[in-house]
């Protein structure tokens, strides 16, 4: 048998024609409290395909874990394609098969000529002190022969980070994507037994905050009724509100991890036009409380956000949730030409329920210059613009900007993705929102795609990215990580650390960050600064 493995770095991808690599040292530094990522590399030349098997020996006490890497096919990459290799990664392989989703295997039937990978994530104990120590891979075939083992040496230093502080992330999770691909009968037990799964991810990869469809959230087309909140009826304009599920959610949240609650949009997306489309009960049968096309700022309207704000002030304050939220009004406005439908809506919640703080992703300033707005959430092409003004906000992406941006694509280059913690860090936004952590739909339809072999919503032509709608994969009973996935959780101990050890944003080794277009896109840049910031704690 001639297989040839080696160790690399997280921040390399591995394709199934990724030629075989001179095995050569790894070494990794990190705080007494963080984890980390490496990976082993395996490529099978001139023999029978065998099946082989990974294992890690780690300090006693250390948490490990080994996935398979698996491949999804890729049929473009993403446009603009940029020339610069820092903005782009998989040429030469795309079109073709893109590693990305993780397998919670640590065997793998390795083909002749064909390359594979274990992903490796190891934290710590909680009582490990200061010093260097091994990781150790271990490759062998089926029969337990061949042995190979590859030492990866680590340096733990006398820090522990601290939480994460005045910072909030969320991924707006799609309770419809649930229910369609585990065939649950809306929020039946299998329902309620599943959504922990993904939540306990998303907190485990540092989201605080979670959106709670209390409504069906109107985002991305008419959407598969998922009304938390039962609405019923007694005569045309008065109505009765059940929080039973909304509690669930809320309770299985915290007890997930979850801090921070975003609410469900109160207008229609794209300027606060239309209001929400409410169902009768859950929207079993689709009854709606009034036509789709029904004004915003309505009568009909009117009447019942009244009555549904006052319940739901009623519903915060006993569960201790009013400092706790942020609520949203619609979805990325666009300039003018919406500002005065959203303006309408604004002013009305303002009136219904003053004690309300909108938060949406829009990103033209003078929506927060004319006070629309309490928490603007622009992309990361404007904002800088925010900053520059001195406006509190939070930052976002979706679908694009792209090219030298930063994002995390299926044809981003991993070292790229890791800078997510030290940009977010470099200036004083207040947070992170993105829309796709598991949009499993065709574009703006119900129709449930195949997320294993299908990663753009059907929609690359139509300028959305493949690896933007989601960033994990349905498995049997929860999520699969994707690589792109562990390495934005990962970048985010970055933040952490730079907190922890209360350096300022205006440090001079931050210096080179000079906006979410221009940075340094090496894996050694990022290496050689969390080695100087190490450097400061020994001395």
């Amino acid at each position: 048998m001639k297989i040839h493995s080696w160790l690399a770095s997280a921040l390399v991808r591995h394709f199934p024609l990724t030629p075989s690599r001179k095995a050569e040292p790894l070494a990794l530094e990190a705080a007494l409290n963080e984890s980390f990522s490496f990976q082993i590399v395996l490529r099978l030349e001139d023999d029978q395909p065998e099946t082989v098997h990974v294992d890690v020996q780690a300090p006693s006490g250390w948490s490990t874990r080994v996935r398979r890497v698996g491949y999804v096919p890729v049929r473009h990459h993403n446009t603009p394609i940029e020339p610069s290799s820092e903005d782009i990664e998989g040429r030469g392989h795309i079109p073709g098969y893109v590693p990305d989703l993780l397998f919670e295997e640590q065997d793998v039937y390795l083909p002749a000529g064909e390359t594979h990978a274990f992903w490796v994530t190891a934290c710590p104990g909680v009582d490990a002190v200061p010093g260097v120590y091994d990781v150790t891979a271990i490759v062998s075939s089926a029969d337990g022969c061949a042995d190979c083992a590859h030492k990866v040496v680590i340096t733990l230093h006398d820090v522990i980070v601290e939480r994460r502080r005045n910072f909030s992330i969320t991924h707006w999770l799609y309770c419809d994507a649930l229910i369609d691909w585990y065939g649950t009968d809306l929020f039946d037990d299998r329902f309620w037994s599943i959504l922990p799964q993904y939540v306990r991810n998303l907190v485990t990869h540092g989201q605080d905050m979670l959106y709670v469809p209390v409504f069906t959230p109107p985002l991305d087309g008419v959407k598969r009724p998922t009304q938390l909140l039962r609405v019923g009826r007694d005569g045309d304009d008065i109505y009765r509100f059940d929080w039973q599920d909304v509690k669930q959610y809320i309770d299985l949240a915290r007890r997930c991890g979850i801090k921070k609650f975003e609410w469900c949009h109160l207008f229609s997306q794209w300027g606060a036009r239309y209001a929400l489309r409410v169902y009768e009960e859950q929207g079993r049968d689709e009854h709606l409380c009034w036509q789709p096309e029904t004004s915003a700022t309505s009568e009909t309207y009117r009447v019942f956000l009244e009555q549904f704000l006052s319940s739901l002030d009623r519903f915060l304050t006993v569960e201790g949730l009013h400092d706790k939220s942020v609520f949203h009004a619609s979805d990325e406005p666009h300039g003018a030409e919406d500002i005065a439908s959203y303006r309408a809506a604004r002013e009305m919640l303002r009136d219904l329920a003053p004690w309300i703080r909108v938060m949406d992703a829009l990103s033209d300033i003078q929506y927060a210059q004319q006070g629309l707005i309490d928490m603007p959430i622009p992309s990361i092409s404007t904002t800088l613009d925010f900053v520059a003004a001195g406006i509190p906000s939070w930052c976002y992406y979706c679908c694009g900007p792209r090219g030298k941006f930063l994002n995390r694509l299926l044809d981003t280059p991993l070292a790229k993705i890791a800078m997510h913690g030290l940009l977010f860090y470099r200036w004083p936004t207040q947070g992170f929102l993105h829309w796709g952590y598991n949009y499993w739909y065709g574009s703006q339809t119900r129709h449930l795609i195949d997320p294993f072999s299908e990663q753009d919503a059907l929609a690359w032509e139509r300028g959305w990215a493949y690896g933007d709608p989601f960033l994990v994969y349905p498995g049997a009973n929860g999520p699969l990580d994707s690589i792109r996935w562990e390495v934005f959780s990962e970048s985010l101990q970055d933040y952490t650390l730079l907190q922890t050890l209360g350096v300022e944003r205006e440090d001079e080794l931050l210096s080179p960050i000079r906006s979410f277009s221009d940075f340094p896109k090496r894996a050694d840049w990022r290496s050689q600064l969390r080695a100087t910031l190490f450097s400061r704690v020994r001395a």
